[in-house]
């Protein structure tokens, strides 16, 4: 596997080798010694696996407890996955990364604890495969404002179109009013 760096230095881009031919592809998604060498030493307690149609954006999720960091990948379809560091004392505190990941791509990402995250559905639909670090725990969550001027995030919305959102995600927090890590 090929580790990228990122413009936020915790989160990195993991790209696995492919192997195929005109029968399918093998790849490894996970080694717990390149993981550990190339971002951190994590055990991941769950995993877990969504559908989403296009236009549906997820997120910007983080929880306060329980605080999970996510390895994130999509195995059908294509997203615009975003990482938003809420780190205080980071000096890339409120700032993103933003990634196309995609089945075709088989991209993932590393987005550590203490981070903001979130994806946007590019495709038809897309399956969306995720290990966390902790379990989610509804009651420490916070949803961060999609769409805060502050955080500015260039989410690729088809013909400008406002996304489908949850109850929840509608009425996110702004940004600097959301709590933070130290």
């Amino acid at each position: 596997m090929r580790y990228i760096d990122t413009a936020i230095a915790d989160v990195k881009i993991i790209e696995a080798k492919v192997f195929g031919d005109e029968r399918g592809f093998f790849m490894e998604t996970f080694r717990v010694d390149e993981f550990t060498k190339h971002c951190s030493q994590q055990t991941f307690v769950q995993d877990n696996h969504s559908k989403s149609s296009h236009g549906i954006l997820r997120g910007l999720h983080y929880q306060l407890k329980n605080t999970q960091g996510k390895l994130v990948r999509v195995t059908s379809g294509e997203v615009y996955d975003v990482a938003v560091d809420m780190r205080k004392s980071s000096p890339t505190y409120g700032q993103y990364v933003g990634v196309v990941l995609s089945g075709d791509n088989k991209r993932q990402l590393w987005v550590p604890e203490g981070f903001a995250h979130g994806f946007y559905v590019m495709s038809e639909s897309a399956e969306f495969v995720y290990k966390c670090t902790d379990y989610y725990a509804p009651e420490h969550e916070v949803s961060l404002l999609w769409n805060d001027p502050t955080l500015n995030i260039q989410w690729p919305l088809h013909d400008g179109n406002t996304p489908s959102l949850s109850a929840k995600d509608e009425v996110g927090l702004l940004f600097k009013h959301a709590p933070t890590f130290k």
